[in-house]
């Protein structure tokens, strides 16, 4: 009996460590981070490493990955900070760097306490990490080198971002990637997937002894970490991920979170384990989700005189925008070659812009909206949107009409738009009456005509298609800013 005892001690003790002491990951920051300098996606970045002392005098690694360009221009940039899970460390936010600085957006990272190269001999999975996370929070204010902050946390660091979040309003918005609901919920499933041998009558008697075990190496009481006391006071907007084959957190814990959650939420499963890599689609709205939180005044088509404003639009909706942009102009390349279009795929929202952009001219594809007239606010120019958006004519001109995608002489032009056609003998002079054409010209006239109305039809499906894509762009954000403006004036 003593010796059943003493194994079930011993088995006990493993699972405290493996709790609060799991393997520290050990690393060469040179080696396993971002470079000093590097580019990403055509991006050139730069890597700043600091060290920063958290409330209980631990010293933090940190990094802040930041595009180059904002050394040179003063501006702030929205910042993500990412949170590790446990055993991990800083390099974890590698991905993170990928999505979200070809965006302009900045990716700050650390060790938490007890994690990678920072100080602490244990870690608590979310009750002291969030402490550090106001630790850096603070610095990046006071700072005055970045906008709004959003957090991006993974397994623990998860539960790290939803616990500072319901201290701090003021974050625009979390990703929250395998959070677990309640530590002893948690401890409790752990000790079935890892098939730890203990009697049922000595479970609670176990759960007691690690309890005091934790409070005396760790500093926190495991009955208090739990997700589901803060959830419900929680109104920041959340996109919560879950790998549905995951065996460490189960993915009913995200399901209890989401249901009680209080604020904007949605969650994304995808396949694998809690370990596995993230999908592509999970990268794409996590970046697309940020778009919205984080209020960028409006997303720039690399080589594309066309700017769609990310703030108030839903995440289908945008994507709407960029694969029916890339569809189109995959028409309009395909006509012209023998080779089939290729097919819509999901990629990064980067990489569907980049691809779909350079097919073709954009001086051929956009030209004045000038006979469109869409639901107009009333007394308000349509060139002046809410969140401090504005635009001058000449590109809020290139959200309408396509041309003929060809025709560039100024008759055809004309006679593609006739709403548009102005008579130049009214502007010079007023009394002043046309020449009337001679037969012979006449007919060579109507010659020129009905040849260029033959191009002209062989063009008419692609170019109606890129109008009714551009008057879709325009309605939809016409409403979605009249919506916001009418529900900011509702008492």
């Amino acid at each position: 009996m003593s010796s059943l005892v003493l194994g079930g001690l011993k088995m006990i003790d493993q699972f405290i460590n493996f709790v609060i002491r799991p393997p520290r990951a050990e690393y060469d920051p040179d080696q396993y981070l971002w470079e000093k300098d590097f580019s990403i996606g055509g991006t050139k970045c730069k890597r700043q490493d600091l060290e920063l002392t958290n409330s209980r005098g631990h010293t933090l690694r940190c990094s802040h990955y930041i595009p180059s360009s904002s050394l040179e221009n003063t501006t702030p940039l929205p910042c993500v900070i990412y949170c590790h899970g446990n055993s991990g460390c800083r390099a974890d936010a590698n991905e993170a760097a990928m999505v979200l600085l070809p965006s302009n957006i900045t990716v700050f990272t650390l060790d938490f306490s007890g994690s990678g190269l920072s100080d602490g001999d244990y870690v608590s999975l979310g009750w002291h990490e969030k402490d550090d996370l106001k630790t850096v929070v603070s610095y990046l204010r006071n700072s005055n080198q970045v906008s709004r902050i959003g957090l991006w946390g993974r397994s623990m660091g998860a539960v790290t971002s939803l616990l500072y979040g319901a201290e701090d309003p003021s974050i625009a918005g979390m990703v929250l990637d395998s959070a677990f609901s309640n530590l002893f919920d948690l401890m409790m499933e752990l000790v079935d997937v890892y098939k730890i041998r203990l009697p049922k009558f000595t479970v609670k008697v176990a759960v007691q002894y690690m309890r005091r075990v934790i409070q005396k190496k760790a500093k926190f009481n495991i009955m208090d970490l739990n997700c589901l006391k803060v959830s419900p006071k929680t109104f920041i907007p959340a996109l919560f991920g879950h790998a549905s084959g995951d065996k460490f957190i189960q993915p009913h814990h995200s399901d209890h979170i989401l249901k009680c959650y209080a604020g904007d939420k949605n969650i994304i499963k995808f396949d694998g384990d809690h370990n596995s890599s993230r999908p592509q689609f999970y990268y794409d709205s996590v970046l697309i989700f940020f778009y919205n939180v984080l209020r960028l005044k409006f997303l720039q088509l690399a080589h594309l005189n066309l700017k769609v404003i990310a703030a108030g639009l839903d995440e289908n909706f945008l994507y709407e925008i960029i694969s029916g942009l890339r569809s189109a102009c995959v028409d309009v390349a395909s006509s012209s070659s023998s080779a089939p279009p290729a097919s819509l795929t999901t990629k990064p929202t980067n990489e569907l812009i980049s691809e779909a952009v350079p097919i073709m001219n954009t001086d051929d594809l956009l030209v004045a909206d000038n006979d469109h007239n869409i639901d107009e606010p009333e007394g308000v120019p349509i060139d002046q949107f809410e969140e401090g958006c504005s635009f001058t004519s000449s590109n809020r001109e290139s959200w309408g009409r396509c041309s003929s995608l060809g025709g560039s002489e100024e008759d055809e032009s004309l006679a593609a738009c006739p709403g548009d056609q102005v008579e130049k003998s009214d502007v010079g002079n007023t009394e002043q009456k046309p020449i009337e054409p001679t037969r012979q010209e006449e007919e060579e006239r109507k010659e020129k005509k009905m040849k260029k109305g033959v191009e002209t039809d062989a063009k008419k499906p692609k170019r109606e298609r890129l109008e009714a894509f551009g008057r879709r762009i325009r309605l939809g954000i016409i409403k979605r800013v009249n919506h916001g403006r009418h529900r900011s004036l509702q008492p």
